[in-house]
């Protein structure tokens, strides 16, 4: 790695999943009317001012597929050119990516290259799969399409546990769920930046990989779900939590500044346990994460400009 031992990096980066990704989840019916595009037209805007008042230029992951609605296209292309960085979530962003052929992965991935690509100027040079579901076939794909690095991998025992109850509970109230529960080998990836092996889950030369947060030692989930949920004190405390790491990957989803009450999203609330907490409260306990890791000498630089450093 090419970053000094006494630098403290930290990365802020959103998931700018749809709101229909979420009815897919938990199998609820798609939405209609301003429910659709609460992400982009709701909490997208709440996230540039908030990075605009925290200092922060952040990596937006973007649904290739999603630009294709002219509003969305705008906010996109304004969050760019305010410095923060456009990265790929795939083009239609769906679960099961790693269960399709090889030919349908690397289409997903090279289109919406180019499709970002027109958005902004330049190719995107990282990508984050849905669900955080990587194997082989992706990495692949994403060396192919000339990505520099990957920010999927998730090795975080608590999170695999939950996802697999929450699937079995929408299973068990006679919904599908169309998200995949990733294969166990991922909680044996390391937890800082480092180049795949063979199997991604294992070190060696090829693509960088730089993973999600988890603390050392349980390797609790540092996101933006788990932030949101719990108090600022506990908050500060992940954070503290991740002291230490060269690198901290903070992930959070666009919905994590949304609001049910504003945004027409009260159907949602009883499947979406961050949808019953206030947009004030959420906004605060992101800001607490900030200014703890800042506290602790971490510096917040886009996930491009740290892979330029690893």
């Amino acid at each position: 790695m090419n970053a000094t031992a006494r630098e403290r990096l930290a990365s802020f980066s959103v998931d700018l999943d749809e709101i229909p990704c979420y009815a897919a989840i938990h199998g609820l019916p798609l939405p209609s009317g301003r429910a659709r595009h609460a992400i982009y037209d709701e909490a997208l805007p709440r996230y540039l001012d908030f990075f605009d008042e925290a200092g922060i230029r952040a990596t937006f992951f973007v649904v290739g597929a999603d630009l294709e609605r002219p509003e969305n296209l705008a906010r996109i292309r304004d969050a760019h050119a305010r410095g923060h960085e456009i990265a790929s979530h795939s083009h239609t962003h769906r679960y099961d990516l790693t269960r399709r052929d090889r030919a349908f992965v690397h289409e997903e991935i090279e289109s919406s290259a180019r499709i970002l690509a027109d958005a902004t100027g330049a190719r995107p040079a990282g990508f984050r799969a849905p669900g955080y579901t990587v194997d082989e076939v992706v990495f692949e794909a994403l060396e192919a399409s000339g990505y520099a690095y990957d920010s999927s991998v998730f090795p975080c025992p608590a999170y695999y546990v939950a996802k697999a109850a929450a699937m079995l509970a929408i299973r068990l109230r006679g919904r599908e769920s169309r998200s995949i529960l990733d294969h166990p080998r991922v909680l044996t990836a390391p937890a800082d930046p480092y180049r795949v092996g063979a199997r991604y889950h294992r070190r060696g030369d090829g693509m960088l990989e730089l993973p999600v947060a988890v603390t050392r030692g349980l390797r609790l989930p540092f996101i933006g779900t788990f932030v949101v949920l719990g108090s600022e004190r506990a908050a500060r405390s992940l954070a503290r939590g991740m002291v230490g790491r060269p690198h901290v990957c903070f992930e959070t989803h666009g919905i994590d500044l949304a609001c049910a009450e504003r945004d027409d999203l009260a159907w949602l609330r009883p499947h979406q346990p961050d949808l019953r907490v206030s947009l004030e409260t959420k906004r605060a306990r992101l800001l607490a994460v900030v200014e703890e890791l800042r506290s602790h000498g971490y510096r917040f630089v886009r996930l491009d400009e740290a892979a330029a450093r690893f």
